[in-house]
């Protein structure tokens, strides 16, 4: 419980608990962001990693001149950049070699063969949609690429896609925090901002779940018309 206390409060103080870093351990903290920003896009057991509120504040705090001597926008934007393109990579060649025999067991309830064809045909049809959108999405963003492996999307379509969707989820979000972060009202009420920030990226996966259900709900309907 306090490890999980201790996790909301780096996630929701990120003005708080970045700065602390920076004053305790310097440069380091390019280490720091460039390992979460990795884990969270390029390990399928950590999508609870913090993405948009940290680049959010990360702008925010280059911004700050008290600390943006130390963390400059011209070295971690191009870092963190480089920590989401190979955490995709990551992502995606896991889920080629292992994922298919992940599906492929003959226990699994959820991963069953017909959902990675499923996969393979939404690849195929929206792959360099999904590749890109999904930066945007918490959780998507983390099973994405590892989906789009298992998919077998070609590799060359997955590396622009991932390139491109890497480069405008870091820059958007680091700049809109550089330059809106610092404003008294957002300054004081950072941990609001931090919440709205997880909640409109949680909006698209809302919005696709209403969707598909109000669908499956016709689709029932017009089968029992049918009856």
């Amino acid at each position: 419980m306090d490890l999980l206390n201790q996790f909301l409060h780096f996630v929701l103080k990120l003005d708080e608990s970045l700065p602390a870093f920076i004053e305790n351990y310097g440069v380091w903290i390019y280490a720091l962001l460039f390992i979460i920003i990795f884990c969270e896009t390029g390990l399928v057991v950590t999508p609870f990693l913090p993405g948009d509120s940290l680049l959010f504040a990360v702008g925010a705090i280059a911004a700050n001149e008290a600390f943006g001597n130390t963390l400059r926008l011209e070295y971690i934007i191009p870092l963190l950049i480089v920590a989401g393109i190979i955490g995709d990579a990551v992502n995606y060649s896991i889920g080629r070699r292992v994922g298919p025999a992940i599906f492929n067991r003959e226990d699994g309830r959820f991963l069953r063969k017909d959902y990675l064809l499923k996969a393979q045909a939404f690849y195929e049809k929206h792959g360099g949609k999904a590749i890109v959108l999904a930066r945007f999405v918490p959780i998507v963003r983390t099973f994405a690429p590892f989906v789009a492996g298992i998919g077998k999307m070609r590799y060359a379509s997955f590396a622009y896609y991932n390139i491109s969707g890497a480069i405008i989820w870091v820059v958007s979000l680091t700049l809109l925090g550089y330059f809106l972060g610092n404003i008294p009202i957002i300054k004081n009420n950072f941990e609001a901002v931090i919440i709205l920030i997880i909640i409109f990226s949680i909006l698209p996966i809302v919005f696709e779940w209403w969707k598909a259900r109000k669908e499956s709900a016709k689709d029932r309907a017009d089968a029992q018309t049918s009856l």
